[in-house]
């Protein structure tokens, strides 16, 4: 019997608490950037670039993971991302110093980028087209979790302890998350005895065919405007319209649950439209939203509630774009699944850190930094989608013609 036909019990929850490791990494200390700022004697914006720093080695982790994932096998690649992201993850409780946190942040997104990648190829491993867009969908909806409690966990760790405890905590998990994994998790992935074949090659395979690349460019740009979010929501929120840590707990939540509600339509909706309609059409809304933000922000001095508001639908709308996206793209490469997520995955952070770098860098105390490098991606990504993609019918045609028929 071939592994898609043997059923795995609790493999959807175990692969969103695998995924959980970014948002985690990413979301939970966020209320604790003031105050690690304060105990390491050091601005916030150098904490805000560890955000960056942890993204750029989540990168780095799943490009290099991907191809050792598909040549070793999933539970390889497992346990050695986790085994690194549990070093990683005790040293930032214990650094002393900006730059330790820094290189245990790299160390850190490294090691979660190696195990992460493998999520989405197991999935691959058992379901193809639409299938596979769907059970994306359902674990996205348990992974939404992570980050609507994140900050909520940091903000209560924060209070019991101080912010090491948030990296103790993520260091347990870790070490929690591998023991289950290599006790429950079977191997999808036959390891190959064959030579390790040049990566490169491997990547180039992805990028050389048009239609991935038009989703991949789609993917890193949504995944840069939402990053460019996480990176300067703390301060717009908190520093300029005066939020407390608490109130900002619960205003990043709100995106999350926009998030989760998004995520279901999408499921519906795959019964009647194609991965590439509904990514597009999750496009065109943030793009709508991003025009809106920094319009009504330059020109009206939007109060925070519309500010709310409009990210919100802006980040929701990522449950079309990013599912979809990734089951469109590994639709293509059945036997190197792993291989492509990881150059999606690593675009997306790789051009998350940017885009939360520049946010950094563009800093003037107000949330226009933010807003403007949320409207300037998501015009990219739909630019390069509407380049490199198939021409299609949009869900509002597609829906027409149906209802004609």
């Amino acid at each position: 019997m071939s592994t898609k036909q043997i059923p795995i019990p609790g493999l959807i929850l175990m692969l969103a608490a695998l995924t959980a490791l970014g948002p985690l990494s990413t979301d939970a200390y966020l209320p604790a950037i003031p105050a690690i700022a304060e105990g390491l004697g050091v601005t916030i914006h150098e904490v805000e670039l560890s955000v960056s720093l942890f993204l750029a080695g989540f990168a780095c982790g799943q490009l290099t993971g991907g191809p050792l994932s598909d040549h070793y096998g999933r539970r390889r690649a497992i346990a050695l991302g986790l085994s690194v992201f549990f070093i990683g993850a005790g040293w930032a409780s214990i650094a002393g110093s900006i730059g330790e946190l820094w290189t245990a942040r790299i160390l850190q997104g490294f090691g979660g980028g190696l195990s992460v990648v493998n999520s989405m190829a197991i999935i691959r491993d058992r379901h193809s087209g639409r299938e596979s867009a769907q059970t994306m969908g359902k674990m996205a909806n348990i992974l939404m979790l992570a980050p609507l409690l994140a900050p909520v966990l940091g903000t209560v760790l924060l209070e019991l302890g101080n912010w090491r405890l948030i990296f103790t905590f993520l260091s347990a998990y870790s070490l929690l998350l591998l023991i289950t994994l290599m006790f429950r998790l079977p191997e999808t992935r036959r390891p190959s005895a064959e030579p390790l074949p040049n990566p490169i090659r491997g990547y180039w395979n992805v990028l050389k065919h048009r239609t991935a690349r038009g989703y991949l460019c789609s993917l890193a740009c949504a995944y840069a405007g939402m990053f460019a979010f996480i990176t300067g929501s703390s301060g717009s929120y908190i520093d300029y319209y005066g939020a407390s840590p608490a109130m900002y707990t619960v205003l990043f939540g709100l995106n999350i649950v926009t998030l989760l509600a998004c995520n279901q339509i999408n499921i519906r909706l795959l019964h009647r439209f194609s991965t590439q309609q509904l990514l597009q059409m999750g496009q065109r809304i943030q793009l709508t939203c991003g025009l809106l933000l920094v319009g009504a922000f330059l020109f009206f001095d939007a109060p925070l509630p519309v500010i709310v508001a409009l990210v919100m639908l802006y980040i929701g709308v990522q449950g079309f774009v990013i599912s979809n996206g990734m089951a469109g793209t590994s639709e293509f490469f059945p036997h190197s699944a792993a291989t492509a997520t990881a150059l999606l995955g690593a675009s997306g952070f790789g051009f998350g850190a940017l885009a939360g770098t520049l946010v950094g860098l563009l800093g003037d105390g107000t949330p226009l930094p933010m807003l403007g490098v949320m409207l300037g991606t998501t015009l990219l990504g739909n630019l390069m989608g509407w380049w490199l993609l198939p021409r299609t019918h949009s869900i509002f045609k597609a829906r027409a013609a149906a209802d004609e028929s």
